[in-house]
């Protein structure tokens, strides 16, 4: 073999060599564009719900209901910021998270959700809220899994026992969903009957980097949902609530 052909062969090989290399970085490299901004969206959405599930476990107003009936709730969902009359239009302020608890007691999710309606009954001069929704009942667990659900129509919803003296003894047990509010530093039972609830696929997708992935397997399934270490702290503290004496 002359000198030309060992010549071209061996750039054959480079050329080939480095198509290999340029095809696995493109299936490794992370996710772009909208899917980038959706998967940032979505981590912080996780990093502000551990935040306020801290905030409603530890104030003094309602942190002995939240941390008695989370010990019997199914699931958990915690919208960090909602903003005053927010309907679901996809805008992070009406955003939240999803979280299951399968039958080995292990925490499912997150799945992320919009929650909008015309009014929650905002105190005067509220503009945002935080809200967190306890799943008491398999028939809550089943409406989470719907593309949308009607809060007080698919399940039915109750405003969580607030106050002095407040615990699982004086909730409305038969309620599906019971929800808690926080408004400018004060916390308030509202019953968010009407509102309604709806997966973001897009954020879902991005997360979890699987497309038409379903709040089914992200929830019940448990997968792809435990591969994201990246919400191991808020199962964690989901988890030390549940545990909590």
């Amino acid at each position: 073999m002359n000198w030309k052909a060992r010549a071209s062969n061996s750039v054959a090989r480079t050329m080939a060599t480095a198509l290999i290399v340029m095809v696995a970085a493109l299936a490794a490299s992370p996710v772009t564009g909208d899917q980038a901004k959706d998967a940032l969206e979505a981590q912080q959405l996780v990093e502000k719900a551990k935040l306020t599930v801290e905030s409603f476990a530890a104030d003094q107003a309602t942190g002995k209901a939240v941390r008695d009936l989370i010990k019997k709730a199914k699931g958990v969902y915690i919208a960090p910021e909602v903003l005053r009359g927010a309907f679901i239009v996809g805008a992070s302020g009406g955003s939240g998270v999803v979280l299951i608890r399968d039958d080995k007691g292990r925490w499912n999710g997150p799945a992320f959700y919009t929650i909008g309606e015309a009014s929650f009954g905002f105190q005067a001069g509220a503009d945002k809220s935080e809200v967190v929704l306890l799943i008491m009942s398999d028939r809550g667990v089943s409406s989470m899994l719907a593309s949308s659900v009607k809060l007080g129509a698919d399940a039915s919803v109750a405003a969580g026992p607030v106050g002095a003296g407040s615990s699982a003894e004086t909730a409305n047990l038969s309620a599906d969903i019971l929800s808690f509010s926080r408004q400018k530093g004060l916390f308030a039972g509202v019953s968010l009957d009407g509102a309604v609830m709806g997966k973001r696929d897009g954020l879902n997708e991005a997360y979890y980097r699987k497309d038409d992935v379903t709040p089914t397997e992200i929830l019940i399934k448990g997968s792809p949902a435990s591969s994201r270490k990246e919400a191991a702290a808020l199962k964690a503290e989901i988890s030390k609530l549940a545990a909590a004496k």
